[in-house]
């Protein structure tokens, strides 16, 4: 037998559930069947509520108002079951894994308890040696999140969301308590594989490659490699590891004798393929072998892709109007101006998230983002993910997982954050896309939320815990303790002079003074509502529901208000609405119409987020919009339905996203300036024309060349507020054509108007319509 050898343990399993806990404890499938328990198959990995809609237990959850009645199922116990035949080779050490448990549970081989989990968020090993039958049965008994939740006491000084509380001491996903973007669903289930793993006795147990240092010229890489292995020979045996690495042409080799387990060396790496952002270069990755040798014979080995770059985040406490403050990336020394997306939940029930990720991955590439900001409330992504965003050349900025909230700071609770951030940290370094840790999302803001704001950087868990799981594991990467941070000097000034902020504010008209007079250098979180296409709402609003949007419970939760009855997040239909009338006067009385205009509306205004960042390059750095897709069908920000069927707004941010892009800067002074807007490494000769869609009237042309790396102006044309016109704006150059286009004057627009304005530019496809069940062109 070769080692090491994983023997996969999902598929067809077996499970039962209680809604309240036995008299006696169950250790075995014949223990669950004898306490009267139904037995049903099902499918892992899973969730315990996908497992119930198969067997007929449960409705679709997504639809009408079913999601409400996963409140009876909160208590549930739930066990799954299954046999495998498996005998331990005498030359090998065996391990299971549960790559996801969701999450309490008690884990019994052949009746024997293997041990407990009390984690969503990571995996779960345990020892298999001595315990190994030629058939063996597998018992995992999952206990309510809710008991754990009531195990502990609460200080007044905790504090979350009105539907989380519960969530605070338990490590699962924050979402799933019920989110303004997410439903309350709590579930259980093996929600990630499960294997069975025979390792040699003696192994390698981490392998870390690293960039240490890169030449101002580039032309030189200082790269090391760390280690750790598990060795039973004995001092006449000679111990050594090798490196082999490949990237096209470039390679690297080298082989150390080892004088202890744990070691590290240095070598360099002449003339390096660099792994570059997106737009910025090739995203060149090694592909790279580490094996352990005892007196010449391999005994185990690694393999992975590495990626040679530096990466730097240059930040100042506060900035100002003057723009004297900084939030920037640096990549191989190179300034990075960020275009991208936040990365929320791809499935409410995260059993799916592995099959979703490649199709969203492709949206995000057609879309030309070059960063995803992984946000705290979700789970820490699976392996697939990052291995797309470094071939794709795709930076990621992850938080861990907290959000919203000021969580415990006892001593058993740092524990346990400090055990799962190591996991995650082992498990992520070594991908060259991981560009920033963050400690959480807005858990900084949680404390200054209210009329007595605290100060934020009293938390232990992203000042203390957090950094010193980093600086023992990967001490070189950039660290964030929160998004927005709130250091000692923000949080004495204000935080309106944070250099990094989220932008939500009022949620008014898109060019309101909120945004366009905004300090911060880098948004990364900006957003505005857009309507599902008719097709999609039809899926998951039940026929009587389906309009008006007024009072309307199933409108109400897919919005998400998570807890019918309880004014949690009641005010996000109506803000759509009230976003749709301030562009267009009024608010249409047809699902179809209404639907068309809300996406009109956060078109425009995702467009118009993007090219005021882009226009105003280097005094901005960069913006992660909020967001791509929806994890569960609803009325949200996302500018794709979780149906996949994109909304308006996609097409306008691929065009305000593209390389080159020209851009009409907001009107001074009677006038609107056009720039074009450079984000590649080369000056670009270009060849323009602006055109009124409506009277045809040439405005500006020209020819001219777009400085590199920078915004260029290139031409003035007249402005008053009282006009309302509709710009299409053409230009060609050697990256190709573009277009895009600009809406002069002040709101409201005259809806069907609007609507011509984009048919006669071209960016109202027609195809686009039928799918989405809109009504056809008017032309």
């Amino acid at each position: 037998m070769h080692l090491p050898l994983t023997l996969a343990l999902g598929g067809e399993w077996t499970f039962a559930y209680s809604l309240a806990p036995l008299a006696t404890p169950c250790r075995t499938l014949a223990d669950v069947a004898g306490a009267g328990l139904a037995l049903y198959p099902c499918t892992v990995p899973g969730n315990f509520e996908l497992d119930l809609q198969r067997v007929g237990l449960l409705e679709e959850p997504f639809y009408g108002m079913n999601m409400t009645k996963l409140r009876d199922l909160e208590r549930a116990h739930v066990w799954y079951g299954r046999t495998f035949r498996a005998e331990l080779p005498p030359e090998a050490d065996a391990e299971l894994v549960f790559e996801g448990i969701d999450c309490l549970a008690e884990i019994y081989l052949n009746g024997t308890l293997l041990g407990a989990t009390d984690n969503m968020l990571i995996a779960h090993t345990f020892n298999l040696n001595g315990l190994l039958r030629a058939e063996n049965e597998l018992l995992v008994h999952i206990r309510p999140p809710i008991e754990e939740a009531l195990r502990h006491d609460y200080p007044v000084a905790l504090r979350h969301l009105g539907a989380n509380y519960d969530s605070l001491y338990v490590r699962k996903a924050p979402h799933m308590y019920g989110w303004d973007i997410m439903p309350r669903a709590l579930s259980a289930g093996l929600w990630r594989p499960v294997r069975l793993r025979f390792l040699p006795k003696e192994r390698l147990e981490q392998v870390y490659l690293e960039t240490a240092t890169l030449s101002p010229d580039r032309r030189q890489a200082q790269e090391t490699l760390f280690y750790q292995a598990r060795l039973a020979g004995d001092p006449r045996d000679l111990y050594e590891i090798e490196l082999t690495g490949r990237c096209g042409g470039s390679t690297f080799q080298q082989r150390q004798r080892m004088l202890f387990a744990v070691g590290r060396f240095t070598f360099t790496v002449e003339n390096p393929a660099l792994w570059w952002p997106r737009g910025r270069g090739e995203a060149n990755l090694y592909q790279c072998q580490v094996r352990l040798l005892k007196n010449g014979q391999e005994l185990d080995r690694r393999e992975f892709t590495h990626g040679i770059r530096t990466v730097a985040l240059e930040r100042s406490s506060v900035t100002d109007a003057l723009g004297t403050g900084e939030f920037c990336f640096r990549v191989n020394g190179e300034k990075v101006f960020v275009l991208g997306s936040n990365w929320v939940p791809v499935d409410a029930f995260h059993s799916r998230d592995a099959a979703r990720i490649p199709r969203i991955m492709a949206l995000l590439e057609d879309l030309g983002c070059n960063m995803l900001r992984c946000w705290g409330g979700n789970v820490y992504e699976d392996d697939l993910f990052f291995d797309l965003c470094d071939r794709q050349g795709v930076m990621v900025w992850q938080d861990f997982a907290m959000a919203c909230g000021i969580y415990p700071q006892d001593a058993a609770f740092c524990e346990r954050l400090a055990r799962e951030a190591r996991q995650v940290v082992r498990r992520l370094r070594q991908h060259p896309c991981l560009v920033l840790w963050a400690g959480d999302n807005e858990c900084d803001m949680a404390h200054l939320w209210g009329e007595r704001p605290r100060d934020p950087n009293t938390n232990v868990l992203t000042r203390q815990v957090l950094p010193g799981v980093l600086r023992a594991e990967d001490p070189f990467r950039p660290y964030l303790p929160s998004s927005p941070y709130v250091d000692p000097i923000a949080f004495q000034k204000g935080q309106e002079f944070l250099p990094e902020n989220h932008l939500w504010g009022p949620r008014d008209y898109y060019k309101s003074a909120y945004y366009r007079h905004s300090l911060c250098h880098f948004a990364s979180e900006i957003g505005y509502h857009g309507c599902p296409a008719p097709a999609s709402v039809r899926k998951f609003i039940s026929p009587g529901k389906v309009w008006p949007y007024q009072h309307n419970e199933e409108w109400l939760l897919h919005a998400s208000s998570p807890v019918p009855g309880v004014n949690l997040w009641d005010y996000r239909i109506e803000l759509m609405a009230k976003q749709v009338r301030e562009l267009f006067g009024q608010v249409p009385d047809t699902l179809e119409e209404f639907a068309l205009a809300s996406q009109f509306s956060q078109a425009e205004a995702f467009k118009f987020f993007i090219e005021l960042f882009r226009s105003q390059k280097w005094r901005r750095t960069g913006l992660i919009w909020w967001n791509l897709i929806d994890g569960w069908p609803q009325f949200s920000d996302a500018v794709v339905d979780y149906y996949l069927m994109p909304k308006l707004a996609y097409f306008f941010i691929r065009r305000a996203q593209a390389p080159l892009c020209l851009v009409f800067k907001e009107s001074e002074n009677w006038r609107l300036t056009l720039v074009a807007c450079n984000d590649t490494r080369e000056d670009l000769a270009l060849s323009y024309t602006v055109q009124d869609v409506e009277t045809e009237e040439i405005m500006a042309q020209g020819q001219a060349v777009a400085v590199a790396d920078a915004v260029t102006p290139l031409a003035q044309i007249p402005f008053s507020m009282g006009e309302k016109r509709f710009y299409l704006l053409r230009w060609e150059s050697a990256l190709g054509r573009g277009t895009s286009h600009y809406v002069a004057g002040n709101p409201p627009f005259e809806l069907q108007r609007y609507r011509g304005w984009l048919e006669k530019a071209g960016f109202l496809p027609q195809d686009w319509l039928r799918a989405g069940g809109f009504s056809p062109s008017n032309g």
